[in-house]
C-alpha cells in the first residue's frame, strides 16, 4: 500500500470527529494509513482523536501531523500525549535542529514506540524559496536524529529524488500534494517516495473508498511507466 489519507475536515462540517470517523470506516484498508492535523485536534480534542485511532485498521499507520517545532521538552511532552491517544508516528519540523530539540524528541519517540518523521520541505510554492535551499542541512538533521522518515513534496519530485539519493533505501519518504495541490498520483513514488499523502481528492469525493482504489491503480500505472 502506498496511500495515506489526510483527515482534514472542512470548517463547514459541524461534527469533525463524526466526519473523520465515517471516512476512516469507508476507506478502511484501502489506505496504508491516516494522517490527522492540528485543525482536527482542536475540534475533536485528544479524547476524540483516541476514539478515531481506535476505529482505524490495526495495521494502518496512524500519523499525528502536528509539525512540532519547539524545544525538546515541549515536543517530547506532546509526543507522549500523541502516543497515549493511539498514534504511532509524529511529524516534526527539521529546522529546529537536533541538539536540545530533535534529539530529545527522538529519545521520547523511541521510548514510546513512536515513529519520528522529520519535515524537510513542504508542498506549497514558498517552500521552494525558503526551505529547499536548506534541504541538505535539513536531511542531515533527520539523519542525526535517526528519524524513521521524512516529508518531501509530491509537487516538486526533484526534492523527493534528492532526499532519496541522500537518505538511501533505509528511510521512509512521505509525499503530500497529490490532487488538490496539483501533483499527479504516482509522481512522488516514481521519484523515490514510499507513500503519497492525499486529502481532499479522497475526502471530498462522493465515494471515498472507490476514489482511493482508483488512486492506487493510477499509482501502479505511473510506477509501471517509470
Amino acid at each position: 500500500m502506498t496511500l495515506i489519507v489526510a483527515l482534514d475536515p472542512p470548517q463547514s462540517v459541524d461534527d469533525a470527529l463524526e466526519w473523520s470517523s465515517k471516512l476512516v470506516e469507508e476507506v478502511g484498508t484501502a489506505a496504508a494509513g491516516f494522517k490527522i492535523g492540528l485543525p482536527l485536534l482542536l475540534r475533536a480534542g485528544l479524547p476524540g482523536l483516541k476514539t478515531l485511532a481506535d476505529k482505524m485498521p490495526p495495521e494502518s499507520l496512524k500519523i499525528a501531523d502536528l509539525k512540532l517545532a519547539d524545544v525538546g521538552h515541549i515536543m517530547s511532552t506532546t509526543a507522549e500525549a500523541v502516543a497515549a491517544a493511539g498514534y504511532d508516528a509524529v511529524i516534526a519540523h527539521g529546522f529546529v535542529g537536533v541538539e536540545g530539540a530533535l534529539d530529545e524528541l527522538a529519545d521520547t519517540c523511541r521510548s514510546m514506540g513512536l515513529k519520528l518523521i522529520v519535515l524537510v520541505s513542504m508542498s506549497h510554492p514558498a517552500a521552494s524559496r525558503i526551505m529547499d535551499p536548506m534541504l541538505d542541512a535539513l536531511l542531515e538533521e533527520a539523519v542525526k536524529a535517526d528519524a524513521w522518515g521524512v516529508v518531501a513534496p509530491a509537487t516538486r519530485p526533484e526534492i523527493v529524488a534528492k532526499a532519496r539519493k541522500r537518505l538511501g533505501p533505509s528511510y521512509t519518504i512521505l509525499s503530500p500534494g497529490v490532487g488538490a495541490q496539483g501533483a499527479e498520483p504516482g509522481t512522488a513514488l516514481c521519484a523515490g517516495a514510499d507513500y503519497e499523502i492525499v486529502g481532499r481528492l479522497i475526502t471530498r469525493s462522493a465515494s471515498p473508498r472507490e476514489t482511493a482504489f482508483l488512486l492506487l491503480e493510477k499509482q501502479r500505472e505511473a510506477v509501471s511507466r517509470c
